[in-house]
């Protein structure tokens, strides 16, 4: 292979994405739906108060009404006087929200129901509000059942709630306060963007090398250069759009996050604390993973010391060269199979079949490095981060909780050599498959092309 011909064609797929419209659009939208992510879930909890609710209150137990306090948004009105029948008739013209009904006290279970009428359905947050404090008075009337002094001073202060700080040890024996949700957060978060990235951007190749087989473009090029240095300059030139567009998403993802805080103010992004939790609980209602328990344990390990101590103590340097080493390689490894496959077709309905055992390792990278978080050193993971076809993935998701450098430069290694061989593998058939048509390709015949010399 000449290096100056697949300089050239690095040169052509390079400039002939850069220009496209759909590059420039998607490199400039993408920043803005990143940021978007970042800053709407804040701006919608600031905006979205409630306005103020006017419930009335009839309080047939006599124990409730004390504890239902005026908030910013609900206003309580004690209507305990007026029968039920009465108020239900002239809910509308007292511009009630909702009526709340509290049955007079059970002697049996010692507790009361609760009943709501309105016009419109409650809000969460409402009915949780009126909830909690029943529960309140419904447990301190049964406390004061038994008539013992300072009984809810005695039930409050046998309640415990130990919490664990977790601290790592470093080589001469002093301590760094951590928090393991960050790890976890970090190794999901890199699992998901390298297998978004490895994917996309193979299946662009294999796109292109349809395209250019599709039109008979492909048979000019190759009488002009051999067939496998236009698939590695294929690939190779895709990989530098990749890195470009990775690069300018995360600085102009920064650019607008950024001038988006110092705009309105960092305090008034981050919202007050109760709307904060109460956005992470809906993102892990989304998400499948428990934000609430997880934040929770953020503020018991010293609150966000412990967070703010863990991301200055992540070796981010580690972290973005090993993204770009095992994006680039797990890509240039599944770009290599992706433009045998393009190679092997004539149109992208064809390929579904010959991609199932490129995309299966690629899927089951994927969910092992999901659960990597758990048990980063399990034999499953450990083996995952090793093979070179999951371990682009998986070794990602086991950095940020620590790996032996002996381990990634293995990880690497085996990663380099089966490139290498697959590499060879791929250039075989796409030297063949690039020219064949009128012929629908099967396993066995991409086994006879990589037999041949």
């Amino acid at each position: 292979m000449k290096i100056r011909n697949i300089k050239t064609i690095i040169s052509r797929e390079y400039m002939t994405r850069v220009r496209k419209k759909s590059f420039l659009l998607t490199t400039f939208l993408v920043p803005v739906l990143f940021a978007a992510m970042c800053i709407l879930p804040s701006v919608i909890m600031l905006m979205a108060k409630d306005s103020d609710k006017k419930v009335a209150v009839v309080d047939q137990s006599g124990i409730v009404m004390p504890y239902l306090a005026d908030t910013e948004s609900v206003d309580y009105t004690d209507y305990s006087t007026v029968p039920v029948d009465s108020m239900k008739a002239s809910f509308e013209s007292l511009g009630l929200d909702a009526l709340v009904v509290i049955s007079p006290i059970d002697s049996v279970a010692k507790t009361v129901s609760v009943s709501s009428y309105s016009a419109k359905p409650l809000t969460i947050e409402l009915e949780e509000g009126v909830c909690s404090k029943v529960n309140d008075a419904v447990e301190d009337y049964r406390l004061a059942q038994y008539d013992i002094s300072d009984l809810r001073q005695i039930m409050d202060s046998i309640k415990s709630d130990v919490s664990m700080s977790t601290y790592i040890l470093g080589e001469s024996g002093e301590e760094k306060i951590t928090s393991s949700e960050v790890y976890m957060m970090i190794s999901m978060v890199l699992s998901i963007i390298i297998y978004m990235f490895i994917a996309m951007f193979s299946g662009m190749v294999m796109q292109s090398v349809i395209e250019e087989k599709a039109s008979r473009v492909v048979e000019v090029l190759v009488s002009s250069v051999k067939a496998t240095e236009l698939m590695f300059g294929k690939i190779i030139g895709v990989a530098c759009v990749a890195l470009t567009q990775f690069f300018l998403w995360i600085v102009l993802t920064l650019v607008l996050v950024g001038g988006f805080s110092a705009f309105v103010g960092f305090d008034s992004l981050m919202g007050d604390p109760a709307q904060t939790e109460q956005m992470m609980e809906m993102t892990a209602q989304m998400g499948g993973v428990d934000m609430a328990e997880m934040t929770a344990s953020m503020q018991e390990q010293e609150g966000m010391g412990a967070v703010l101590n863990t991301l200055r103590d992540i070796n981010w340097a580690q972290m973005i060269i090993a993204f770009v080493v095992y994006f680039a390689l797990g890509y240039l490894l599944y770009a290599s199979f992706f433009a045998a496959i393009g190679s092997a077709v004539e149109n992208e309905a064809d390929t579904n079949q010959l991609q199932m055992p490129v995309t299966v390792p690629l899927l089951l990278a994927f969910l092992i490095a999901i659960y990597a978080f758990n048990a980063p050193d399990s034999p499953v993971v450990w083996w995952g981060s090793m093979i070179p076809f999951t371990s682009p993935i998986v070794m990602l998701a086991r950095i940020p909780f620590g790996v032996p450098m002996w381990e990634l430069v293995l990880s690497i290694v085996l990663l380099v050599l089966t490139f290498i061989g697959c590499g060879w593998a791929s250039a075989k058939i796409y030297k063949i498959g690039i020219l064949m048509f009128g012929k629908k390709t099967t396993f066995k015949d991409l086994w006879k092309w990589l037999r041949q010399n």
